[in-house]
């Protein structure tokens, strides 16, 4: 079971870590359309895709950076008391939290599965004057929703193995 395990925490960590260094330079795709948005709507005719498509753009980069986030465990903490348990009592805790984590995400693709299949199945559109088709995002929300319920199992497996003692899981910051 350790080895599966570990080579779940491998994988996962190592697609989700390239996945979030791309993810990361979306931002700037975002500036690139929010920078024309700006001069198309000063000495051009407004443009009426930037702002649907800067937010789009912006639930991509998050989304698809969360598993990232979580591999780096840039969450916040209260440390107030964490900070001065022992690295067991940390893994123990966190084992126990990471289930919530594990849960809410369970209940978001849930609920992103029912909007995604009928958006796909309806053709729904946004009610601007642009109009464009949701599922598209609506699959990259999904994917990032996967991304991240993977990341989490992954750091319940790393806290596992650190409660039953093997000692080659890299420790948390």
């Amino acid at each position: 079971m350790t080895a599966f395990m570990q080579a779940y925490v491998r994988r996962v960590e190592a697609f989700n870590y390239r996945l979030g260094r791309f993810a990361m330079y979306l931002i700037f795709l975002m500036i690139g359309i929010l920078a024309w948005s700006s001069i198309s709507k000063t000495f051009f005719l407004p443009s009426l895709w930037t702002l649907e498509m800067a937010q789009f753009t912006m639930m991509a980069y998050f989304l698809l950076g969360g598993a990232y986030s979580i591999q780096l465990g840039s969450n916040v903490r209260m440390d107030l008391l964490y900070g001065a348990w022992s690295d067991r009592q940390k893994a123990a805790f966190d084992a126990v939290t990471v289930l919530f984590l594990l849960f809410y995400l369970g209940v978001m693709f849930y609920g992103g599965w029912l909007s995604t299949s009928y958006s796909i199945e309806y053709g729904e559109r946004t009610r601007t004057a642009w109009r464009p088709y949701m599922w598209p995002i609506k699959v990259v929300m999904m994917a990032g929703i996967l991304l991240m319920l993977s990341q989490a199992l992954a750091e319940l497996f790393k806290d596992i193995m650190r409660l039953t003692g093997h000692r080659d899981v890299e420790e948390k910051s």
